[in-house]
């Protein structure tokens, strides 16, 4: 059974700690500690946790080998690449500085060409890491218009629509619509007008 004992100068570290906001795991993880400084079993302290007994041992003796730093867990996988990062980071910047639109994965192939390889996935992890800016492209012939057929379009499109006090025929330019007149019965009228004069 590992029983934990703690001098003065720790107990009143981990109280202080106790008091701090912690995340969930490293306050389970000094719970453990306090519980086995008076003398409660790993089992037992497993079972009121919530955790495997197995897991208590290990945070226990964790805590023996290197104190109160046993506390925070240790960052799995290797230290970050620093100077690879600035390095991928610098390289991009000057591909985004060019006057043209890229994809992620356009950005990875022209990566690729300066040895360094990245997937298209990663390339956006990067940009989202530097600020970049990013939409979706869109197909679209606004460069091919001319802006007088459009402003006509425009127009005509317009006075297709109906409104409110206008009758609900089409309102194109030498259209003629029937009337009905009581002396005259039938007649074609431009629209615009109401009757025949």
């Amino acid at each position: 059974m590992i029983l934990i004992q703690l001098d003065e100068a720790t107990r009143d570290e981990l109280k202080s700690l106790r008091r701090q906001e912690l995340p969930p795991r490293v306050r389970d993880r000094l719970e453990m500690v306090m519980l086995s400084s008076v003398a409660w079993s790993p089992a037992r302290i497993a079972t009121h946790l919530g955790y495997c007994a197995l897991t208590v041992r290990n945070v226990l003796k964790d805590f023996l080998d290197r104190g109160t730093a046993a506390l925070f867990p240790r960052r799995t996988g290797p230290p970050p690449d620093l100077q690879r990062r600035q390095h991928v980071t610098q390289v991009l910047t000057d591909l985004l500085a060019q006057e043209r639109t890229w994809t992620s994965r356009q950005l990875a192939t022209a990566l690729a060409e300066q040895n360094i390889r990245l997937s298209a996935r990663q390339v956006r992890r990067y940009l989202e890491m530097m600020g970049a800016g990013w939409r979706r492209t869109t197909n679209s012939l606004r460069h091919k218009q001319n802006p007088v057929k459009v402003a006509r379009a425009t127009r005509v499109l317009n006075n297709l629509k109906k409104s409110v006090g206008r009758p609900p025929e089409a309102l194109l330019p030498r259209r003629m619509r029937v009337c009905t007149d009581s002396a005259n019965g039938l007649q074609l009228v431009p629209v615009g007008t109401t009757q025949a004069d």
